[in-house]
């Protein structure tokens, strides 16, 4: 579904994707992961449009979207999960949840658009408590899964989760991972960037080790878990 091929990406003088290539097939959940600086982040706001690479191949579905805009690429169906939320904190969930759809916000798709918003509430029912409630007084899981739900709204077919279970209790972090697993079983592929390497290897099927901007390892995520380097360096030993 998408390849990307040497990718390298700077923020001035700083190299921090050295030529990177991965592959994300069809229908599978791939994780990156790697420590703070690894270029985990800029990887997947390449893929989303809102960094351009200065070298490389982003092909999605057969086309190049190196360099797209952010809203050709979410109309296309790529849908991104930012690191921190960045939720809209001052609107209500509801609302929140309905810009997720702003690239196909139609009289003519309010019946979809509404259909969507209950999939959603069927997904977080706890969203559906909160639907009127301002969302900067959320609790950071509840904020997560808005963040979520908005990324579902647009129709995702590719869906890119940056550090999800980052300051989310443990009992949280294991809904957000179930909700993963559910998602892809009902067809949606998955990119997920996470420090938890340990969950991100239990839910992925393939999984890519980053470090200082450079893929220094890969392989199916049971093995992975089992590799030595990195359960020293990613697993606690």
């Amino acid at each position: 579904m998408l390849s990307i091929e040497g990718l390298r990406t700077s923020y001035g003088s700083i190299r921090v994707l050295k030529g990177v290539s991965i592959q994300i097939p069809k229908g599978k959940v791939v994780s990156i992961i790697g420590a703070n600086g690894a270029g985990k982040s800029t990887l997947l706001k390449n893929i989303s449009g809102l960094v351009k690479a200065q070298e490389g191949r982003i092909v999605y579905k057969g086309k190049d979207i190196a360099g797209m805009p952010a809203h050709r690429i979410v109309g296309l169906g790529i849908s991104q999960v930012p690191e921190g939320r960045q939720l809209f904190a001052h609107l209500t969930v509801l609302d929140n949840i309905r810009l997720g759809a702003y690239h196909y916000f139609k009289r003519k798709n309010r019946d979809e658009i509404n259909g969507r918003i209950e999939q959603i509430y069927h997904i977080f029912p706890i969203l559906e408590k909160r639907s009127k409630q301002i969302a900067g007084t959320l609790s950071g899981g509840e904020q997560q899964m808005l963040a979520i739900a908005r990324a579902l709204m647009g129709r995702p077919e590719l869906l890119l989760l940056d550090e999800p279970s980052m300051g989310i209790a443990p009992l949280i972090v294991r809904e957000i991972f179930n909700v993963i697993s559910k998602l892809n079983a009902s067809g949606t592929t998955v990119l997920l960037v996470e420090q938890n390497a340990k969950a991100a290897l239990k839910v992925a099927n393939h999984c890519y080790v980053l470090e200082r901007g450079e893929v220094v390892l890969e392989g199916l995520a049971a093995e992975l878990l089992d590799n030595p380097k990195v359960k020293e360096v990613y697993l606690g030993g």
